[in-house]
């Protein structure tokens, strides 16, 4: 059976026809005067509800006994069919009728499957199945074909696959590969990067106010909104009683954050978001931010941060994990600990020493260092993770949440601003 999940007819028939029938709508006569178009006909909801479990079944509802269904399908509902039994119509696995992975090892035809599953399903269904054939069919193998990557619907998992298959890309395919990423990142960064930017400097301009600045350093907009209740209508003048200032610190760095991303294959979208973040946190003028990528080495990318592309292919998807060393490489370039945040994005298993690790958590912590775990920086929720040390971490003060994009800028304002976590409900 089909997954209904990339078989809901609905969505299709949003883009095509519903069992040949046409749409409502009109024509334009000669004169530019619209005339009606008789509506189309209510289908039968029998035939329907036929159609649409045909469709979720494929051919075995006609091999049940089933023909009728089967025999509904035309036009756009049969090719739409012909594309959902190249992948998931595979027959029994052990039964005579047997079928191996439908897409074959042609670059071109799996290239005009994609381009298929793209005019029948919408994209959200069109990423749905594309995992799918890649853990069905491997299809990992065939994106290392440019024309296979050209038709691909580019998502974070999209991107994932292909750091992970990075090393084994032939040149003729990597640049393909670095557009399709590239197109990734820069959705990301437009829906995450302006919230991002507008809440970190909120949080740091609330930090670096003072109550008593010099002359040259107050913010006269803020000085005369927190006394607007002292205006003296005769002097027509606003008699200041509190002065709001920046401070000198607010034309240097203020503040150092510390990006400390687990590169193990379970990560892989939580590498993608951690990279497009670090970049947008670079770029702000009061953050010095470091992002470190870590499985049983530790590689330090912050001179990529200007791109967030480079910092992703300068990752290794997979091997093994060890945090300990991660933290110790952080904890060695931590020059101001009470202005410090350190943000680790693991799922906390440890393959090294795990009381060490746990040490040099405490020991940042009572340093004055605001250290957050993240065990996901994804859409997806919590992935599978060590519950132990996520509890060790709590009783130090530093609770383990998975973290969605929309959130963390808010996460990330709080521990800027020394203040409670925004910690999700589990």
């Amino acid at each position: 059976m089909r997954p209904t999940g990339a078989t809901t007819p609905a969505a299709a028939d949003a883009t095509t026809t519903v069992g040949g029938a046409p749409t409502a709508g009109g024509a334009t006569t000669t004169d530019g005067t619209t005339t009606a178009t008789p509506p189309a006909e209510t289908p039968d909801p029998a035939a329907e509800r036929l159609r649409r479990w045909r469709l979720v079944l494929g051919g075995e509802a006609d091999a049940g006994g089933r023909g009728a269904a089967g025999s509904a399908l035309g036009g756009a509902d049969l090719a739409m069919d012909r594309t959902l039994e190249a992948l998931y119509d595979t027959g029994s696995p052990t039964g005579p009728g047997r079928r191996e992975g439908g897409l074959g090892e042609s670059a071109p035809r799996v290239a005009r499957w994609l381009g298929d599953i793209r005019t029948y399903f919408p994209a959200s269904v069109v990423q749905v199945m594309q995992r799918d054939a890649i853990d069905r069919l491997g299809l990992a193998a065939l994106l290392l074909e440019p024309e296979t990557l050209e038709a691909v619907e580019a998502d974070v998992h999209l991107v994932g696959t292909l750091l992970s298959l990075s090393r084994a890309m032939p040149g003729s395919t990597k640049e393909t590969a670095r557009a399709v990423v590239r197109k990734v990142v820069e959705d990301l960064e437009k829906r995450l990067a302006q919230r991002t930017r507008a809440t970190l400097n909120g949080a740091l301009d609330r930090s670096a106010r003072v109550a008593r600045p010099r002359h040259h350093d107050i913010d006269w907009n803020r000085t005369v909104r927190a006394n607007l209740k002292n205006y003296l209508p005769e002097h027509r003048t606003v008699v200041p009683e509190r002065l709001i200032g920046y401070g000198r610190a607010a034309r240097s760095v203020r503040k150092e954050v510390v990006l400390c991303v687990d590169q193990s294959g379970s990560m892989a979208a939580s590498v993608v978001h951690a990279a497009v973040f670090g970049a947008v946190l670079a770029s702000t003028r009061s953050l010095d931010t470091r992002l470190v990528v870590f499985d049983t080495s530790v590689v330090d990318l912050t001179d990529q941060l200007s791109d967030p592309v480079d910092v992703l292919f300068g990752t290794r998807l997979g091997g093994g994990t060890d945090i300990n060393r991660a933290l110790a490489y952080c904890q060695s370039r931590i020059t101001r600990p009470t202005e410090t945040v350190v943000v680790l994005i693991s799922d906390l298993y440890e393959g090294g020493i795990r009381n060490e690790m746990l040490k040099r958590v405490a020991a940042m912590k009572a340093s004055g260092v605001e250290f957050v775990a993240l065990l996901a920086l994804s859409d997806e929720g919590a992935p599978a993770y060590d519950r132990d040390h996520a509890a060790a971490l709590a009783a130090l003060g530093a609770p383990a949440f998975a973290c969605t994009p929309d959130l963390f800028p808010e996460v990330m304002a709080a521990a800027l601003e020394k203040r409670p976590l925004p910690i999700p409900e589990p």
